[in-house]
């Protein structure tokens, strides 16, 4: 018999468990401390089973053209969802990832091996102290996934991290967020004033019953120098399974208006969710 079981283990952080799918043969779901971290399909590495993560591999696959390798900075590793994505729809990309919790990504390594041929290399590391050792110009695009349980840390969330975050992307780099918050979203509309201050291009994607404000939810936000494919990005998120909407240009200022950019000292984790908002079982 080769039936998966579950793993369950405690990391550095937390108490982590696989749990494989019942439904996709090689799949495994992640947890830590009960929360939902990641989904991985080792033999389909470019299903992307959470919703925030579909809308995340819309904008990477929007970066540059089809199969154009990228130099790629993960804040956040969880699972490797995301690496493993960019590595099979861009092959050669070199790709960072900085996880807190080296007893997680000891675990992941061991029983969710990265294929060979992925250029990934994996950093236990506080991810806002890995940032700012990072060198200038290194990164076409810095992906920010950090949660301690279900909040983004407080030092994430501020003016000082996003000058890091915009000195280390190149000059064409996107810097892309996963974020949750709830209307009248105090936490959101302050990070995108915050991203404002290093980046003239910033879009918000979000599940329209989100920005409604009719329940707690994920946000992407993408900022950068250059224009983004606003057009390709909405029509993908759109006729996804999971349908989204893309807010940008004067509605996206209307949304922030008035919002103040966040300093370190003032700086708050993310909200905390309500319960059972991210739950299983």
């Amino acid at each position: 018999m080769n039936e998966a079981i579950p793993v369950s283990r405690v990391t550095d952080h937390g108490t982590a468990r696989l749990m494989p799918d019942v439904d996709r043969k090689r799949a495994w779901l992640l947890t830590v401390d009960g929360a939902p971290q990641s989904y991985v399909d080792l033999d389909e590495p470019t299903h992307l089973e959470f919703e925030y993560a579909r809308r995340l591999g819309h904008v990477l696959d929007a970066l540059a053209e089809p199969g154009t390798p990228l130099d790629a900075l993960h804040l956040g590793g969880g699972a490797l969802t995301l690496p493993r994505y960019l590595a099979a729809t861009r092959p050669g990309s070199r790709q960072h990832v900085v996880e807190f919790d080296g007893g997680l990504l000891e675990l992941v390594a061991e029983h969710l091996p990265l294929p060979a041929e992925a250029d990934v290399t994996l950093h236990a590391a506080d991810a806002r102290a890995w940032l700012e050792a990072a060198p200038d110009d290194s990164a076409d695009v810095l992906v920010a996934d950090v949660f301690g349980g279900s909040r983004v840390p407080a030092q994430l969330t501020s003016v000082a991290y996003v000058r890091e975050a915009a000195r280390v992307l190149r000059p064409h780099g996107v810097y892309l967020a996963n974020l949750a918050d709830s209307a009248p979203f105090d936490f959101l509309r302050c990070q995108l004033a915050t991203l404002a201050t290093r980046f003239r291009e910033l879009a918000l994607i979000a599940e329209p019953g989100v920005l409604r404000g009719r329940r707690f939810g994920n946000a992407v936000l993408a900022a950068a120098h250059r224009p983004l494919d606003i057009t390709r990005l909405s029509r993908a998120t759109a006729a996804d399974a999971f349908p989204a909407r893309v807010e940008h240009g004067e509605a996206l200022r209307d949304f922030t208006d008035g919002a103040r950019p966040v300093r370190d000292e003032d700086a708050v984790p993310s909200p905390e969710p309500p319960a059972g908002a991210f739950g299983i079982g």
